[in-house]
């Protein structure tokens, strides 16, 4: 899956001020990602694919599919604590213009090692397109640790992990133990440099809905091993990254788009809009 190598934007979903999909913002957001990115993720955590309908998530892959400006690859995320459920969504999506499924540890429920490995290779039996799995303790409430990500990298239909647990010594271990055609992929945005030098083979990147075109340098440079020029590329998401959690993901980065006119700022309950407080530091950082 050399197609999923380098940078994959973790697209946000627009809405307009009274709810609905902002269909004209996904379109200019199409536009303005695909000047660096390399592929496009639709409907994972950053899309708020937990207070989005089956019907939305639908009609959302579907116009990203048809207004893809370079036809970029497509990753689409399913994923969730009930493996029944997942199953069968993956059976009920049509999935026939996307490259992967993007599938999150199941979170809440706290299962063991032995039934996140049970979890992925019932869902990687069943779907038709090839898995990335993803790991975001901050979220889930459980890590998957690097041996059930060695254990589940054996499965033919599982081809990469989006690491994003933070812990570079985890990440490594994943990479030195797995073939060498299983994916590596930066779930960090600030510290895909540090995964690349040690095999990472990319990042699916928030930022990079603002910032395509940095994140392109960067990946450009940390694979040319120029430290100096990844420095550079990368210096001034620095500041602003953190912004981007302060109060929930999508939140920070949907007001940097606000800002650059792509689209409004409006999420969805229980989240909310930037605060003021917010807004200002945000602002004055861009």
């Amino acid at each position: 899956m050399t197609s999923l190598k380098g940078t994959g934007v973790a697209l946000i979903t627009p809405f307009d001020q009274a709810g609905a999909i902002d269909f004209i913002g996904l379109e200019k957001l199409l536009i303005h990602t695909a000047k660096g990115v390399d592929y496009y993720v639709v409907q994972g955590t950053t899309g708020e694919s937990v207070t989005t309908t089956d019907v939305e998530k639908a009609t959302i892959l579907e116009f990203v599919i048809k207004h893809n400006p370079l036809k970029l690859p497509i990753v689409y995320g399913i994923g969730g604590n009930n493996t029944a459920h997942v199953i069968e969504t993956i059976r009920k999506t049509n999935l026939e213009n996307v490259d992967a499924i993007l599938s999150v540890s199941p979170y809440y429920n706290k299962p063991s090692q032995a039934g996140i490995i049970q979890h992925f290779i019932n869902i990687a039996d069943t779907s038709p397109v090839p898995i990335i799995l993803y790991n975001v303790p901050s979220r889930t409430g459980s890590n998957m640790t690097a041996a059930t990500t060695i254990e589940l990298s054996k499965h033919k239909n599982i081809i990469g992990i989006k690491e994003a647990s933070g812990d570079v010594k985890q990440a490594i271990a994943i990479y030195k133990n797995t073939d060498s055609n299983f994916l590596l992929i930066s779930g960090d945005d600030l510290l895909t440099p540090t995964l690349i030098s040690e095999g990472a083979v990319g990042v699916i990147s928030v930022l990079a809905n603002a910032f395509p075109l940095e994140f392109k340098e960067m990946f450009l440079k940390a694979v040319e091993n120029d430290s100096e020029g990844m420095e550079n590329a990368i210096k001034n998401l620095i500041e602003i990254n953190p912004l981007m959690y302060e109060e929930a993901n999508p939140v920070g980065i949907k007001e940097v788009l606000r800002f650059m006119n792509i689209c409004g700022n409006k999420v969805r309950l229980p989240l909310l809009p930037a605060s003021d407080n917010l807004s200002k530091k945000i602002k004055a950082l861009l």
